[in-house]
């Protein structure tokens, strides 16, 4: 299988086209050069009042103005995570237990990671109520969705900025304009987004926004959330007054300074990247809508991730077909299947994709790094290994 693959595109067989930027991204250079020292040299403690803790304390506030500096906020907004998924659990989990004795109404999306889902399942155990909202066929929330759903007693909203699937943009500003006058916060995970495109705070107008490091070229295990100021979060966490009371425990420097420097990068390169990304993932999705019969784009067409392209091929099986171009490719699947069973992923079903083509469907995410080569070669690969599936030739 993998010689009949390699002949079409050469030498590519021996370093696979990397094409899940969505799910992780390498480290810029530029991050592992900052963060060098902290692993080398400065090992201190930021709440040691000596000079080993002053350098790294001074470290801290530095990443935290970097990540402040990318999403248009003050410093003191900023808290230092471990990554996506606490941040989304510190926001809805923290904001509806402070605000509990208001009301226990949440309102959420049905396409939402689940780092936003399995939080709002654990709260319907405990008494609060939520709302999931539908999506259309293209993964978009309706606002009048959204306005209808609002009760007396909501007390948040949290929608994802941009879909880590299909790479729909939501209309988070426009939520924003009919949450705020109620007095109902408004949480975003911008995982996905933050780097990608514009993420700034004064114009989305959000209460609450995830960000993970290592979406954005920063290291893993590390992430932060905004917190507008005044917004009160009941804490997950007990212990000493670190992030200024509100996530106890050592800060992770090393990893911190690696994050801000990633947001500092992003914050001077985003016009370049986004340019870079979206002339890729055109160029991926011309190929492949060309040479594949029965193939559809999933997202929507204008609001969507420069970067992101959801691609389903009918009567295809997604496993075996990146299981056929693994040695050359390497993707993400919209849908798994196990004993027989095909399972299609959360999104999709929200979506109404029907399954003879959503169990066909590939999740294909171009970076900072790639080039029109790369994903021209992709794009043979993938039709060639489609045509023989369907051939029954693999």
């Amino acid at each position: 299988m993998e010689t009949n693959l390699s002949s079409s595109v050469g030498k590519q067989a021996r370093r696979p086209i990397y094409l899940d930027y969505n799910a992780t991204t390498p480290l810029a250079p530029e991050v592992a050069a900052a963060m060098r020292p902290f692993l080398e040299e400065h090992f201190g403690n930021p709440s040691s009042a000596h000079r080993f803790g002053t350098v790294a304390r001074t470290a801290v506030e530095k990443a935290r103005s970097q990540v402040a500096g990318l999403l248009n906020v003050e410093p003191e907004e900023i808290i230092f995570t471990s990554g996506g998924t606490e941040s989304n659990n510190y926001a809805i989990r923290g904001a509806a237990l402070a605000s509990s004795e208001r009301g226990r109404h949440v309102i959420t999306s049905r396409i939402e990671h689940p780092a936003v889902t399995e939080v709002c399942r654990q709260l319907e155990t405990e008494g609060f109520e939520i709302t999931w909202l539908p999506v259309d066929g293209s993964g978009l929330v309706r606002v009048v969705d959204v306005a209808e759903a609002i009760r007396s007693d909501t007390i948040l909203i949290t929608l994802m900025h941009a879909n880590n699937e299909v790479g729909t943009i939501q209309p988070i500003r426009e939520v924003a304009e009919i949450a705020g006058p109620r007095g109902i916060l408004l949480h975003t995970d911008a995982a996905q987004s933050v780097g990608k495109i514009p993420t700034d705070i004064r114009e989305l107008r959000v209460d609450l926004l995830t960000v993970a490091g290592h979406k954005l070229y920063g290291p893993k295990g590390v992430g932060a959330l905004y917190v507008s100021d005044g917004v009160l979060l009941h804490p997950l966490m007990r212990g000493a007054g670190q992030e200024r009371g509100r996530r106890p425990g050592t800060e992770n420097v090393l990893e911190i300074v690696g994050l801000g420097e990633a947001c500092q990068v992003a914050r001077h390169r985003l016009s370049e990247d986004m340019a870079q990304m979206r002339a890729c993932r055109d160029e991926l999705e011309r190929g492949l809508c060309q040479s594949i019969p029965d193939v559809r784009v999933n997202g929507h067409r204008d609001q969507r991730l420069p970067n992101t392209l959801s691609i389903s091929i009918r009567d295809i099986n997604a496993d075996q077909l990146l299981a056929a171009i693994e040695p050359l490719v390497a993707a993400s699947a919209g849908a798994a299947c196990h004993s027989g069973q095909v399972r299609v992923s959360h999104v999709l079903e929200a979506m109404a994709i029907p399954e003879d083509w959503a169990r066909g469907t590939i999740r294909l995410s171009t970076g900072r790094n790639t080039t029109v080569e790369e994903v021209r070669a992709a794009a043979a690969a993938i039709a060639k290994a489609a045509d023989q599936l369907r051939r029954g030739q693999l």
